[in-house]
């Protein structure tokens, strides 16, 4: 299917990491965090290495984190994979388990983009119904709660919850459910081709991709750099 819209929009789709919040550069947290807790000083360059292999292994096994239970546990071995990153010397003196989740955690720190919560409240304010949809683990909504926006959304579904991952349709699907809308009704932003785009357009759902870095867009598709921009 391809996406378009049959009338007027009732309903916005959201995607959540770069279209509302971003991750702020977690590796000077993480070098101080190992500091302060465990006295350990590592260098930026293998700071950023053992984030990234953190962040490679958690987009693998996101979806596991679908309950309470199951985040524990992925984030135990997410905080293992960063573990087994840091250099040797280094890890030797870190430890295993909870204290290494806690220093993982207080490394991953998201903030809003900066239009997004007035954008957010003007759509709220105009009836649109606003459903958060993204490949995440459950505890996306404690995120959007801890920044406040929570009140203003109608639904969050993470792709650990309904069991697909963005692009399949399937997921966004569900968020149409959820929205109460049609997907002539509705619209998705996102800021991924693959993810947002590709799976809103399979959904029958009009896609507007996000590009924060003002770069260019896709033929065909609409294309803005805040979400303020994304009803016309």
């Amino acid at each position: 299917m391809s996406g378009g819209r049959a009338g007027p929009t009732t309903a916005i789709l959201l995607d959540a990491l770069g279209t509302l919040v971003e991750l702020q550069p977690p590796a000077p947290f993480l070098r101080a965090e190992l500091a302060e807790r465990f006295g350990v000083e590592i260098s930026e360059a293998d700071a950023r290495r053992a984030i990234a292999a953190e962040i490679s292994f958690y987009r693998l096994h996101l979806d596991e984190g679908c309950d309470e239970q199951s985040l524990a546990a992925l984030r135990e071995r997410c905080a293992q994979a960063l573990r087994e990153a840091i250099p040797k010397e280094a890890r030797r003196r870190l430890p295993a388990g909870s204290e290494m989740v806690e220093a993982l955690l207080a490394s991953l720190r998201f903030s809003l983009y900066p239009e997004v919560r007035a954008a957010l409240a003007e759509y709220h304010a105009r009836g649109l119904r606003l459903v958060v949809v993204s490949n995440w683990d459950v505890s996306l909504r404690a995120v959007l709660r801890s920044l406040g926006v929570s009140p203003m959304l109608h639904a969050i579904l993470t792709s650990a919850e309904s069991g697909v991952r963005k692009p399949s349709p399937q997921i966004f699907e569900a968020a149409l459910d959820l929205s109460g809308a049609t997907a002539g009704e509705a619209i998705h932003v996102g800021d991924s081709v693959e993810e947002d785009v590709l799976g809103a357009r399979a959904a029958g759902i009009e896609p507007v991709l996000v590009r924060r870095d003002g770069g260019a867009g896709l033929e065909g598709v609409r294309t803005i750099s805040s979400l303020d921009e994304a009803l016309v």
